[in-house]
């Protein structure tokens, strides 16, 4: 492929809801401009865009995937993303890298939840957006519904430009309105034809293009509604104005599995979408956090974000980026602004699928990769030594779906956190501790079917074996009354012997562990011995009377005791203290703790009362509603953490995706006794089985 500048590079991301055909679409486009030599299938698994095992075997995208093509002197980067929610920081990282957003419609669904995230994101970041409505040549396919309910969603700013002439159900007549021609399709190639008699219609559309262009300008608003026609030349420079800069959003349509319609889309992407020096001028922070422009002159300083990143064990690690100044080549000095470290570059790769071709440079506006840089990441920028510049990195969502990691095989340990940290590094929206408390190792994702993709991929890439389960909750045990105890440890052997005896007193207080006191008077227990008798009880918190659980919340005040001259050691203190602690506790009215989350849910007006009730079904409290963005609404409660691992779940099936939430600790408080008397018959269970 030969080297474009930014006027002719387009970075266009496609985006929408699952099965709306975004992989098919990107397939089309490719095979139609010569890109691509066969029009692959999702469901045969021979697209460029789904490459990976998981995706093929799935027959569903779950990662950004990067495709150029060349169409009439204008290279165009497609950036396919994922439409299953599970995998939705590939949409992310396509639109940190993309200068517009093509969302696929389908022509039998319409605007759903995947369509409303696709248009945010965009929106977030200010691209422009560019509709498709696909698969018109299914008879059940209805264009004009789903147009009106794109107008009806995103408002006056949808604009048709591509429709289709429907003669009983069949869609193989397409409309270019502000062309004002029409096109058949034979054997799939289009011919123009006569244009067809739309009636009425054809003026509903045009009246929907004339207030779409009335949006782009104060001038063009009052023009529109004091009466005045636009002319033919003020709505073609509108809509290509208003598309640049974010006014417009306009509606191609067509079938990609039938390639019908795409040449159009095509000639339309290079006419409207705006280039990769129209979309320049991003902002970054120097090294004193003061902003920096940054523009696509090739002949600048270099800066690149990397937005994506693939870490295989065979193929080993690739870093893609997109170039925002300067170019990036073999001989391009860069240094890694999260590190400080320098970044040699050894290869520069344009990406088609999992194909790599080899470039002489990655040119401002463009995108590309390059091989084995070991310490750089997602979300890093590489930039020029004589002008650093850190850039804005990738805005994921946050996991919330928690895991516990359970190994098919003892020993694999060591196998299974290395191939999850190489995983962490292809996907930042993972998370993965080892949790030191109850020892268990947690993984945490977007969704269940994210992380049974990672449970794949382990077996396939690194080949271990795991199950998932649900983790344990770390509860805490503390006691209500006070009690005085004694402990004494007396043992004979063959020469000295071992004896220590005090006497303590628990009862609660406010503390995260154990606050230990002495009063002891006379010397019944020397000085010397006190460390002895707190190192025993701090060991003997770490296990609470009731179910095993860390002790919180206790004072012990050693007060008296009694030694032996010569039997007495630190060891028979040590010991003493551990039976009084064992002697005591039960006495002191032990109870178990649950820890308490806060939780903040965003979720659609309308699905306030199902998630309010579910709250109250998870013994939560609710705290209060604020409203959010957009008609959202933000439920804030109190929720046991026993009671959330399968909320993300639940979020994602009563709001069909709309919704979000976070969760954090906040406290312990008692539980209740029916939580209390399952926890601790689980837990002597356990023992049971452990021995």
């Amino acid at each position: 492929m030969k080297q474009y500048h930014a006027k002719n590079i387009l970075n266009i991301a496609i985006a929408g809801h699952s099965g709306s055909g975004k992989t098919t679409l990107a397939e089309a486009l490719l095979f139609l401009s010569g890109s691509s030599d066969r029009l692959g299938k999702v469901g045969e698994g021979n697209t460029v865009c789904d490459f990976d095992p998981e995706e093929i075997r799935r027959k569903a995208s779950v990662g950004a995937a990067v495709a150029p093509l060349e169409w009439k002197n204008h290279k165009i980067n497609l950036i396919d993303t994922p439409g299953l929610f599970d995998f939705e920081g590939g949409l992310y990282e396509a639109v940190r890298a993309a200068d517009s957003v093509l969302i696929t419609v389908s022509g039998k669904s319409g605007v759903l939840v995947g369509t409303e995230k696709a248009n945010q994101a965009a929106s977030a970041r200010g691209l422009s957006k560019i509709f498709f409505v696909n698969g018109l040549c299914d008879e059940s396919a209805r264009f004009y519904r789903v147009f009106e309910d794109l107008k009806a969603s995103f408002g006056p700013s949808v604009c048709p430009v591509v429709v289709p002439y429907i003669v009983d159900g069949n869609a193989d007549c397409y409309v270019n309105i502000l062309e004002y021609k029409a096109y058949r399709y034979q054997n799939g190639t289009p011919v123009e034809v006569p244009m067809p008699d739309m009636g009425d219609r054809l003026d509903g559309l045009r009246t929907a293009i004339y207030e779409a262009v009335a949006e782009t300008s104060e001038e063009m608003f009052e023009k529109y509604f004091s009466g005045e026609q636009f002319t033919p030349e003020e709505v073609i420079v509108g809509v290509s104005k208003g598309v640049k800069n974010g006014t417009i959003s306009p509606v191609f349509c067509g079938d990609a599995q039938l390639t019908y319609g795409i040449e159009q889309l095509l000639n339309g992407l290079i006419w409207l979408a705006p280039s990769a020096e129209e979309k320049s001028g991003e902002l970054g922070l120097d090294v004193d956090g003061n902003p920096v422009e940054l523009s696509a002159n090739e002949d600048g300083a270099a800066a690149a974000i990397v937005f994506k990143t693939i870490a295989d064990p065979f193929i080993g690690k690739l870093s893609y980026l997109k170039v925002i100044s300067g170019k990036v080549t073999t001989e391009t000095p860069l240094v890694n602004m999260r590190t400080g470290n320098p970044e040699r570059i050894g290869k520069v790769v344009t990406i088609r699928g999992k194909k790599q071709e080899e470039a002489q440079a990655l040119v401002a506006g463009d995108i590309g990769a390059v091989p084995k840089l070991q310490g750089t990441g997602t979300g890093d920028t590489l930039c020029s030594p004589a002008r650093k510049v850190v850039l804005e990195g990738v805005d994921y969502p946050a996991p919330t779906l928690s895991m516990a990691i359970v190994p098919k095989n003892k020993g694999d340990e060591d196998k299974i956190a290395q191939g999850i940290l190489r995983l962490l590094e292809e996907d930042p929206t993972l998370r993965f501790v080892n949790d030191p408390e109850t020892r268990q190792m947690i993984l945490t994702g977007l969704g269940e079917q994210h992380l049974d993709v990672v449970v794949s991929k382990l077996k396939s890439k690194f080949g271990v074996e795991i199950t998932l389960a649900d983790p344990r909750v770390p509860y805490r045990e503390t006691i209500r009354k006070k009690v005085q105890v004694q402990g004494r440890h007396k043992k004979q052997t063959g020469g000295h012997g071992q004896f220590g005896d005090v006497w303590i007193e628990f009862e609660p207080c406010d503390s995260d562990g154990l606050e230990f006191g002495e009063r002891v008077v006379g010397g019944s227990v020397p000085k010397g011995f006190f460390p002895a008798v707190e190192k025993g009880l701090r060991e003997s918190i770490q296990k609470g009377p009731l179910a095993g659980y860390p002790v919180v919340g206790l004072r012990a005040t050693l007060y008296d005791g009694s030694y032996h001259p010569v039997d007495s050691s630190e060891m028979a203190f040590k010991l003493a203290a551990n039976v009084a602690y064992k002697t005591g506790m039960p006495q002191a009215g032990p109870i178990l703790l649950e820890p308490i989350g806060t939780l903040s849910a965003t979720v659609p007006d309308s699905n306030t009362g199902d998630v309010m009730g579910e709250v109250n079904k998870r013994r939560g409290r609710i705290m209060g509603m604020n409203p959010g963005a957009s008609g959202m609404q933000v439920v804030e409660a109190e929720v046991p953490m026993a009671e959330m691992h399968d909320f993300t779940t639940f979020i994602r099936q009563v709001t069909q995706g709309r919704g979000s939430f976070t969760f954090t600790f906040t406290r312990y408080e008692e539980a209740p006794a029916q939580v209390a008397q399952k926890v601790v018959e689980a837990a002597k269970a356990a023992s049971e089985k452990a021995e």
